[in-house]
């Protein structure tokens, strides 16, 4: 006698492969639309955190949640005024100062200051021979704005980001920072090449600085 409740239609399993792949493809959909997302660096300007042709897993759901905080690395969608041409192209740069934060530089050992404390930064760009990039190339002091991230990149000197468009719009704050909501999300992992795998966490320096008494 046949056990109905385990008997098996034959070819039923080549009938449901088709509905199996389609909910496949449209969990892989949703995945990639609402919580996770990867990305690959094209550019030298996050170097040595992040080198040309990495890939790394975003997390597209975290700033639902909460707000972006300093020093966490961020891909989002350039101003206009900040794209080389491509119609919606993403950058990828760390966090420096969030709204209402006092950005400066520098304090007597080269470091960037921000609400009054000097910022130790290890991941900044160095060659082979340890030749480090600045901290930044010249002298400011500005207050991000409401609603917008102060952003640069580790390999400094090869960055197109906040400083160098605060210095290119001769000190316009609106243009050198980036909107919130431009927040594609928060890249948390290297995955790829598998020799270079990490995670992307805050450097422990964030953790002293002060939060902003200007009103946010």
């Amino acid at each position: 006698m046949i056990d109905e409740q385990t008997a098996k239609r034959k070819g039923s399993f080549w009938r449901e492969l088709p509905i199996l792949l389609g909910v496949a493809i449209l969990v892989a959909v949703l995945v990639r639309a609402f919580v996770l997302q990867t990305f690959y660096i094209p550019s030298p300007s996050m170097e040595h955190t992040l080198n040309v042709l990495d890939r790394v897993l975003v997390n597209k759901l975290v700033y639902d949640f909460r707000d972006p905080r300093r020093g966490e690395i961020i891909v989002f969608k350039a101003p206009e005024i900040w794209q080389s041409g491509a119609e919606g192209e993403d950058f990828i740069k760390r966090i420096i100062g969030t709204p209402g934060d006092r950005v400066m530089c520098c304090d007597d050992q080269d470091r960037l200051v921000i609400n009054g404390h000097s910022l130790d930064e290890p991941y900044i760009y160095h060659d082979a021979d340890g030749n480090q990039d600045p901290a930044a190339d010249r002298k400011f002091e500005i207050t991000v704005p409401k609603d917008r991230l102060w952003v640069m990149g580790d390999h400094r000197s090869a960055s197109g980001d906040s400083l160098e468009h605060y210095e290119d719009s001769e000190g316009d704050i609106q243009q050198a920072t980036i909107p919130e909501d431009s927040v594609i999300g928060r890249a948390f992992t290297v995955f790829w090449p598998v020799s270079r795998a990490k995670w992307l966490s805050v450097p422990d320096g964030y953790a002293d600085i002060p939060d902003s008494t200007a009103a946010k």
